[in-house]
């Protein structure tokens, strides 16, 4: 394996560990290789504090003078919560930097590359930017697109019913799915549902796993609907909005700094983002079950009137879970 990629596949793993606590920033990892030993790691824990390059300068073993820094995105060049990382790299003697691919926040994109390239530092960029930007797929849709990432996740029978007439939906997936799909909580900012879900299952919506932030709740309704007891209202991370539509929920969203929401039901509002098409990524956990009845519950809205119109997923993986199946897609294609 050529050193640069393996020295790039080091930062993504490193990066990964700020998983739920770095939004609305980016995953960000970074190596300080010399003479072809690692002397120095770091990534980003949360927002707020230094990001994985300064991280890594601080762990140096050794002077990082002459030295090579890898990292999964463009060294930042802007003050946000913290000074720009370019100043702390120029000023730490690293000589070449290698990384995945440039930002893709209009503040900082090509920037920090020239002021780099100006301070007489080496920048290569390309190596792994695909999967660069599907570390990070909610940042570069972010800012790429102007909106949140969008993300649906629903478990259904086989007929495609994800409760019976009744409303009974406990259980259709068998347990690990079912810790499988609340441990993808950890990958969002936050994770939505309509009112008529919290209503009729009172659910959690955290992630319950150690060491990893639970994301906002949106709840789509009327505030006067909710009462105190619910669990979703436990604490002042969630958000009730009532939007016209899904383009004006996504702009609230935009304007509150969210960059990637996971959307899990009930049906009617799966449905509204269905009919939407802004759909980015599906999580679609089948069991081998048939319930049946045409009062069951599906995925609503208005659906689509000509199969060639349907939304369909590309770029297609999936994983078992004992008789239960994932099916993960993108229908926009990968970003």
């Amino acid at each position: 394996m050529d050193n640069d990629v393996r020295f790039l596949r080091e930062t993504f793993k490193l990066a990964k560990k700020g998983l739920s606590w770095t939004n609305p920033n980016p995953l960000v990892g970074a190596v300080i290789v010399k003479e072809g030993r690692i002397i120095g790691k770091g990534f980003h824990r949360k927002v707020g504090s230094v990001h994985g390059e300064i991280e890594a300068l601080r762990n140096c073993k050794e002077d990082p003078s002459g030295a090579t820094l890898y990292v999964n995105l463009e060294p930042c060049s802007c003050f946000g919560r913290t000074s720009p990382c370019v100043n702390t790299i120029i000023q730490s003697g690293i000589k070449k930097i290698v990384c995945s691919t440039l930002d893709p926040n209009q503040k900082v994109n090509g920037k920090g590359k020239k002021l780099l390239e100006k301070a007489g530092i080496q920048i290569v960029v390309g190596t792994l930017k695909k999967e660069a930007r599907l570390l990070n797929e909610a940042f570069f849709t972010f800012h790429e697109k102007g909106r949140p990432f969008v993300a649906i996740k629903f478990a259904a029978s086989l007929d495609g019913k994800m409760a019976t007439a009744t409303g009974d939906s406990k259980w259709i997936t068998n347990e690990k799915a079912r810790i499988y799909g609340r441990n993808l909580r950890a990958n969002y900012q936050a994770i939505l549902v309509g009112i008529n879900t919290v209503l009729a299952d009172n659910p959690n919506l955290g992630i319950r796993t150690k060491n990893k932030k639970d994301p906002v709740r949106i709840i789509l309704g009327s505030k006067r609907h909710i009462l105190k007891n619910f669990q979703v209202l436990r604490d002042q991370n969630v958000l009730i909005i009532n939007p016209k539509n899904i383009h004006d929920l996504l702009a609230i969203l935009r304007e509150k700094n969210i960059i990637s929401v996971l959307v899990e039901g009930g049906g009617e509002t799966l449905g509204s983002f269905v009919d939407s098409k802004i759909i980015d990524k599906v999580y679609a956990f089948h069991a081998p079950l048939i319930i049946g009845g045409k009062k069951a519950i599906t995925i609503g809205g208005d659906g689509i009137h000509i199969i060639q119109k349907a939304l369909r997923l590309k770029n297609i993986s999936h994983k078992k879970f004992g008789d239960n199946l994932l099916t993960i897609g993108y229908p926009l294609g990968i970003v």
